[in-house]
């Protein structure tokens, strides 16, 4: 990086909300999360003098475009707030937190608002499947004979790693397990209070029933009402706010380094560029080493924890490998180690991930970075990872199509 672009605090929503039950709309839950924000970390909204909305679907789902009037509309001191909304799929909260931090470093602005939210269970769960399905692929060019786009799309990914070097149906499923086993720690997760059977995460075709190709219940995401935000600060506004409240300021966490890669948007493009490479997805790799490089950390040795995109169990199993945990096409070595479990060499989504904690899509990004906010802060409750330093992102949107990945740490 430049300069610092620092990380003063944030605040999440309880991903186990249905926010239409509760009688909101996408307008209601944006202003209560900026004002609990601005309360959780003693700002007021006159401080805030950027803000940056990640979001997908809102036309979809809700109707509502324009969200940068919305989140203007939520107290009297944004009249005139400068606001955008960004998009990338399931990486829109990514590419909002990368548009902030580089308006920071441009010295244009010295705080910033980064608000990431998604409404998608006011429709049917195979309505919402349909929504997130063409629009995030190339719409009527792939995957036309799937039910579940991406269901699909990730049972794909889990043949391709067959294919090359070998896949068993009981690393997938552990990697399920262990996530909905931390998101029991979690007060935020969707999934903290569910119960399983003893063939939850089994081959049953009952507890564990097949949705589409060979992924199964367990293996995937949820469909998540969700809202986060985090603060993003310049090095003089952030110690100016340290100062303020008593802090010490070499103690707030800032954005070490970033990746970002774009591939052609079809699944099997990208497939077809990875023929001969060690990795299924080179340019995801490449995220991670760029973000490694700009954070001057030499690799996976130097971080705590991971905060990862696993939209199904394919895509965490993906994570492990490019992440340098294990060599291309042996995550199953860090699974059967214990690697990944709070307590492990590199803990992986201690918060529950996507699968335990929740998608919702343009959140997801933003809701990580918040989490290595509080890792790295020893903030995390229940699902902290001790001695944490450094923790790592990465939030994809697509078949891997928008990559990024970040390094948090102090």
């Amino acid at each position: 990086m430049t300069s610092r672009v620092y990380i003063i605090g944030g605040y999440q929503t309880d991903f186990a909300d249905n926010w239409a039950r509760r009688g909101m709309e996408i307008a209601d839950a944006m202003g209560s999360t900026i004002m609990r924000g601005l309360a959780e970390t003693k700002l007021a909204a006159c401080d805030i003098e950027v803000a940056h909305i990640g979001n997908f679907g809102a036309e979809l789902f809700c109707n509502q475009g324009h969200l940068g009037g919305l989140f203007a509309a939520t107290d009297p001191a944004f009249a005139g707030l400068p606001a955008s909304r960004h998009e990338g799929a399931c990486a829109s909260g990514s590419l909002a937190l990368l548009a902030a931090g580089a308006d920071i470093e441009a010295g244009r602005y010295g705080l910033a608002a980064v608000l990431g939210v998604e409404q998608m269970r006011n429709v049917p769960g195979e309505q919402a499947a349909k929504l997130i399905g063409g629009p995030a692929m190339w719409n009527g060019h792939e995957y036309q004979d799937a039910c579940y786009p991406w269901v699909r799309v990730f049972s794909d990914v889990a043949d391709e790693y067959e294919r090359r070097y070998g896949l068993q149906q009981e690393h997938l499923s552990r990697i399920a397990q262990i996530n909905f086993e931390n998101a029991r720690r979690n007060p935020n997760a969707q999934t903290r209070r569910w119960t399983f059977k003893a063939n939850s995460f089994s081959a049953d075709d009952v507890d564990n029933p097949i949705i589409e190709g060979r992924t199964r219940k367990q293996d995937c995401g949820q469909i998540t009402d969700g809202a986060a935000i985090v603060f993003l600060a310049s090095e003089e506004r952030a110690h100016e706010y340290a100062r303020r409240l008593g802090l010490d300021r070499d103690a707030l966490p800032y954005i070490k380094g970033w990746g970002h890669r774009t591939a052609p948007i079809t699944y099997a493009a990208k497939i077809k560029a990875s023929e001969g490479h060690q990795y299924l997805f080179p340019h995801v790799r490449g995220a991670i080493t760029d973000a490694f490089r700009r954070a001057g950390i030499a690799g996976v040795e130097q971080i705590d924890g991971i905060e990862t995109h696993d939209c199904f169990t394919t895509t965490e199993y993906m994570a492990i490998d490019h992440f340098g945990l294990t060599p291309p096409g042996q995550s199953w070595r860090a699974i059967e180690a214990g690697d990944i479990e709070i307590g492990g060499r590199t803990p992986v989504n201690p918060s529950g991930g996507l699968i335990g904690g929740g998608h919702p899509v343009g959140a997801t990004g933003v809701r990580m970075a918040l989490d290595c906010f509080k890792q790295v802060t020893g903030a995390a409750g229940e699902y902290q990872v001790e001695g944490a330093n450094n923790f790592a992102t990465l939030n994809i949107g697509g078949s891997a199509t928008t990559t990024v990945s970040l390094i948090v740490g102090r």
